[in-house]
């Protein structure tokens, strides 16, 4: 059993190795705990208990931690509040050229066609989504379809 638990540790080592998120680091921890009961002559039943234990608890103690630390340079801005708002086209939209900007929640956004229509100035439109600081309008019902 230990030439199997240094294998696991070898095997979840390098796939911790070449992933970008943290996803086996607490199964080689828990494959440590396993092969130290092994070289102390524990019973298969021990090694495997201990391996699901000691790696369960790493994840539970260390994925909320590591989590908060991978997403720290993240700042919540509310900027996708403008989700569903009307917006008033300030610049004609024209997702070939690619121009286009709209004016929603206070601010002028660089906008473009969710539809790939051009969407003349001074037209209401509705955010659909948003892509980076980028919104995807449509225009609003009862607005005259251009081409």
């Amino acid at each position: 059993m230990i030439v199997i638990w240094i294998a696991a540790i070898v095997v979840f080592g390098i796939v911790e190795a070449v992933t970008v998120g943290l996803v086996s680091i607490w199964f080689v921890l828990g494959a440590v705990a396993g092969l130290l009961a092994a070289v102390l002559g524990a019973a298969l039943w021990v090694q495997i208990v201990l391996f699901f234990v000691v790696s369960i608890a790493a994840l539970a103690a260390t994925r909320p931690l590591v989590q908060k630390m991978l997403h720290r340079d993240e700042t919540p801005t509310n900027a996708d509040r403008v989700l569903g708002q009307t917006a008033r086209v300030t610049e004609t939209i024209d997702n070939t050229v690619p121009t286009g900007a709209v004016y929603a929640d206070g601010k002028t956004w660089t906008a473009r066609s969710a539809s790939g229509r051009v969407i003349p100035k001074d037209t209401l439109v509705k955010v659909q989504r948003m892509e980076g600081v980028r919104l995807f309008v449509e225009e609003e019902a009862g607005q005259p379809v251009h081409s």
